[in-house]
């Protein structure tokens, strides 16, 4: 399998794992919404609904594949998908975390770009 279709199944398998998790507490009044586009190679966990009145649309995860990295530009887990990525194997250089400016990428022990 080459690298794209490993990382794009890798990060699904993640997401999915993740909102079984997350299901398990589920919320009446919000969907948990995965939405996976190989083709883009964009992947997106969030949340829909109305809570007391008030409108919930809250990015939970964002990750996309460009030039070949993983770039994480949302992660409101608990213990960042940078980790499970590692744990499976994924390279520090093959990994932005693209919700820090390039300044503060320069400092983390990931790729800058």
């Amino acid at each position: 399998m080459d690298q794209l279709k490993h990382y794009q199944n890798l990060i699904k398998s993640i997401l999915l794992e993740y909102e079984k998790i997350s299901s398990q507490v589920p919320d009446p009044d919000i969907d948990e919404v995965l939405m996976f586009d190989d083709e883009r190679s964009q992947y997106l966990w969030f949340n829909i609904g109305w809570k007391n009145e008030k409108r919930v649309k809250a990015i939970s995860v964002y990750i996309r594949i460009k030039n070949n990295k993983i770039w994480i530009e949302e992660d409101w887990t608990e213990e960042g998908i940078a980790v499970e990525l590692l744990r499976n194997g994924v390279p520090k250089d093959d990994i932005v975390l693209g919700f820090h400016d390039p300044e503060t990428r320069k400092v983390t022990e990931f790729a800058i770009a």
